[in-house]
C-alpha cells in the first residue's frame, strides 16, 4: 500500500482556508492509496477559550474529506476539533472513497495544554481495515501510553496524527520508533508545522518500519508531502523470524 503523509501549517480557526490549502498541497501530490492528515487539521489545536472548533456532522472538514477522497480515489485521515453536545471532541476520521468512515475519539486529553477542559475523551480502541491494512487510530498525546496502543496481534500500522510541539521533538521522534519497535508494526506518524496562539511546530513526519527505521521523512519545519510503502509480505515475513508478540504479556484494560 502507498501511503502519503501530509506536513502543512494551519490557519487557525479556519476551517475553509484550510480546507482550500489542502486542495493546492493535494494537486502536487504522487497517485496514494491513503493521504493522512494533521491533528486538528482544519482549526489547529483548539483547546484554547473561545477558540473555533467545527460543528454538525459532516461538518466543514469531513464534508471535505469526503469529496476529496471520492475525487482522489483514496482513503483520507485526519482529525478534527468538532463539538459534540455540551463538550467536544478530537475525531479522527479515516474517510473511504465511498465516502463511508470510521471514527475514533482521542482517549487520552492533553492536560497540560487544557484539552481535558473543554474536550472529553473517547474510551474505544479502533482498528480500521483497508485495501488489506489494519490500522490502528492514534491521535498525539496517546503516543504517550504504550499500553493503549499496544498490539494484541490485530492491527499491521498505527495511524498517528498530531499538533506536537517543537520543544518537545526528542521525545515525539524518540516514542515514535518505540511504540513500531515494541509492537513490530509500521508507524506513520504525522506532525504539522507553523504555529499558534501557544506553541511553535516543526513537524517530525515520517514512515517508521517493524525495525525502527525511517521509510520516508519531511524536512524540519517546511510544508511537505511524503510518501512510502507498507509492505505487508516484509511484514508477515518478520513477524515469522522474530515473533516478539507471541512473547508479550496478557493484560485487558478495565
Amino acid at each position: 500500500m502507498k501511503i502519503c503523509l501530509l506536513q502543512h501549517d494551519i490557519a487557525w480557526g479556519d476551517p475553509q482556508a484550510n480546507c482550500v490549502h489542502l486542495d493546492a498541497l493535494l494537486a502536487t501530490a504522487p497517485q496514494a492509496d491513503l493521504y493522512v492528515l494533521p491533528e486538528m487539521f482544519s482549526t489547529g489545536f483548539a483547546t484554547l477559550p473561545g477558540a473555533t472548533v467545527e460543528h454538525g456532522e459532516p461538518c466543514t472538514g469531513l464534508a471535505w474529506m469526503q469529496r476529496k477522497a471520492a475525487a482522489l480515489g483514496a482513503a483520507l485521515a485526519g482529525s478534527i476539533a468538532l463539538e459534540d453536545g455540551p463538550s467536544c471532541v478530537n475525531r479522527f476520521y479515516f474517510v473511504r472513497p465511498d465516502g463511508s468512515y470510521v471514527q475514533y475519539d482521542k482517549r487520552h486529553l492533553f492536560g497540560y495544554g487544557g484539552e481535558g477542559e473543554r474536550f472529553r475523551g473517547g474510551d474505544e480502541r479502533v482498528v480500521v481495515e483497508y485495501g488489506g491494512v489494519r490500522f490502528l487510530l492514534a491521535v498525539c498525546y496517546d503516543l504517550r501510553f504504550p499500553v493503549w496502543l499496544r498490539s494484541r496481534d490485530d492491527y499491521d500500522a498505527i495511524l498517528l496524527v498530531a499538533s506536537w510541539p517543537d520543544v518537545r521533538r526528542f521525545a515525539w521522534d524518540t516514542l515514535a520508533r518505540a511504540r513500531a519497535i515494541e509492537n513490530a508494526c509500521y508507524v506513520a506518524a504525522v506532525n504539522r508545522v507553523g504555529e499558534d496562539p501557544a506553541c511553535k511546530y516543526n513537524g517530525g513526519t515520517a514512515l517508521i518500519g517493524p525495525y525502527g527505521e525511517t521509510l520516508a521523512a519531511a524536512p524540519d519545519g517546511q510544508e511537505a508531502l511524503v510518501c512510502g510503502e507498507i509492505d505487508l509480505q516484509r511484514l508477515a515475513d518478520y513477524h515469522a523470524k522474530f515473533p516478539v508478540l507471541r512473547d508479550a504479556d496478557a493484560f485487558k484494560l478495565i
